[in-house]
């Protein structure tokens, strides 16, 4: 007898349209199939729902059904009306239908339950508009005045094979109790994917997670993930999407500063394209100056530049750069250069994060300048801050834009190492900029050594940055400047390590 050699059929699954919601589930929900979406009051479980369905209409022409026990069609209007999802439209136009139902007393009493009226309704509205999506708001409405577990469990699996047999992609929504999604805790078993949304506050900031606690069938991502609502519905950021698999780059491009690419060796000096360069110190050092170069170089080139500024308005950064004949003004009105100054306290990680996803798909930089990266660092821990950021990095690689990125180190304590956030080791160019003393206590001024150039000859030797009305200028240190006892203790443990590094490049 032959053997068949046909392998099981892979599970249909169903896009949401949910930006990162279809990459960690790795399609979509499953197809034909319910899905229940867990969550506490606030967490987003209607919006999912309504997401859901407008994507399912506008992208991929599915109708869909949603059928509301707690809401009217005209509380739900309300509840989109500051988002940009025309719901109202989609159901004037017959691809979605909103159906309220109100619930009586005795609709919903053990004895005689039934839920055939609910099947007629759910059946008729399927039917008049070919729905391919159905979203039941909330399953505990339906079910509340059920106490006895097997008429409840015979029931709940009479409803998902019920739209199982309609052939609709379905999702449910229910509230969390202490140990079980639901509070009658039959559903979860019965579902065939169990999605569970979060909000939590910590340190006075709101933060929302999502996270794939079961699909049959199907391998998914596993782990709690970062999403936010904006103005565009629900938005998930997978912590999967950082991954190693940028292409290297040859091409170089422009520091912004002749002297400064005379300390990169090879055919042609300056940064490589795709690369990450960070440039950190005390304040008053430059790092915003080196920032700025690097931005008009970029402008100069054709190539547009976005410059992300937590620290100064656009107004006032143009102002401040003027000051060393680095104008901005030009470069703005030619739509090569974009200024986005935002207060990091303002959001959680996760929102400056899906800002610059969206930055990054409407104004398609070539260069993108984050002015300074520690200003982020209170908005979130330790493990936090470092995935936001390799997110960061990972984004801005993938798409082959060259960044800028600043580090303030504290001038306040010995040894602070919160300058390099502990992502020194992912920065491709790593530049110190520092304040030494000439003719110790006469004169202060600044120097910059280049710590580490990624697969780049470089000088490793500290010269003075020296900036005037005409821009920046490096030229080579005498042998009568030297670092002040005290600066070197504010520059702290970043900077000897840096030093260390530096020499051995040279070999010493």
């Amino acid at each position: 007898m032959k053997k068949s050699t046909d392998l099981p059929k892979q599970l249909q699954k169903c896009l949401t349209g949910i930006k990162g919601f279809d990459e960690i589930t790795e399609g979509g929900l499953p197809k034909y199939r319910t899905t229940l979406v867990s969550g506490s009051a606030g967490s987003g479980k209607t919006l999912f729902g309504i997401d859901f369905l407008i994507n399912g209409a506008i992208k991929f022409k599915e109708p869909g059904v949603f059928m509301s026990f707690e809401e009217t069609e005209d509380e739900l209007y309300k509840d989109v009306a500051s988002l940009n999802l025309d719901l109202q439209g989609l159901v004037s136009q017959k691809k979605i239908l909103i159906e309220h139902v109100l619930l009586e007393r005795k609709d919903i009493q053990e004895l005689d339950f039934n839920l055939e009226g609910l099947f007629v309704r759910l059946e008729h509205a399927i039917d008049s508009i070919g729905a391919k999506r159905v979203v039941l708001d909330s399953i505990e409405s339906i079910f509340a005045g059920i106490t006895d577990v097997g008429i409840l469990r015979l029931e709940i699996k009479r409803l998902f094979r019920w739209l199982k047999e309609k052939k609709v992609t379905a999702v449910v929504t229910g509230e969390p109790l202490q140990e079980t999604f639901t509070r009658h805790g039959l559903e979860q078993y019965i579902s065939d994917c169990i999605i569970l949304l979060d909000n939590r506050v910590k340190d006075q900031i709101a933060i929302r997670r999502i996270r794939i606690v079961k699909y049959r069938g199907s391998k998914h991502g596993t782990n709690e993930y970062p999403f936010v609502i904006d103005k565009d519905g629900l938005s998930v950021i997978p912590i999967t999407s950082a991954g190693l698999d940028q292409p290297g780059s040859a091409k170089k491009v422009s520091t912004g500063i002749p002297s400064l690419d005379k300390l990169f060796k090879g055919g042609k000096p300056g940064y490589t394209v795709g690369s990450t360069v960070l440039a950190s110190g005390t304040a008053g050092t430059g790092k915003t100056s080196l920032a700025a170069a690097f931005a008009l170089a970029s402008c100069k080139r054709g190539e547009r530049c976005l410059f992300l500024s937590y620290e100064e308005s656009a107004g006032q950064l143009t102002q401040n750069m003027s000051s060393i004949g680095f104008h901005f003004e030009p470069m703005i009105k030619k739509g090569l250069l974009k200024i986005v100054s935002t207060r990091p306290s303002f959001f959680g990680l996760e929102m400056h994060l899906l800002d610059l996803y969206k930055l990054i798909a409407e104004f398609k930089p070539k260069a993108v300048v984050i002015d300074p990266l520690t200003s982020i660092i209170g908005e979130g821990d330790q493990r936090e801050i470092r995935s936001m950021i390799t997110r960061m990095i990972d984004l801005l690689k993938s798409n082959g834009i060259t960044s800028f990125f600043t580090s303030l180190v504290s001038s306040a304590s010995q040894n602070d190492t919160s300058g390099e956030i502990g992502v020194s080791s992912l920065i491709d160019t790593w530049i110190v900029v520092r304040e030494l003393e000439e003719d110790v206590s006469k004169k202060r001024i600044r120097g910059l050594f280049i710590v580490k150039s990624r697969g780049t000859g470089h000088d490793s030797d500290v010269h003075k940055l020296i900036l005037s009305d005409n821009g920046i200028k490096l030229v080579p240190m005498d042998s009568k400047s030297i670092v002040g006892a005290n600066e070197e203790k504010k520059i702290g443990k970043n900077v000897s390590e840096g030093e260390k590094l530096a020499k051995q490049n040279k070999g010493e």
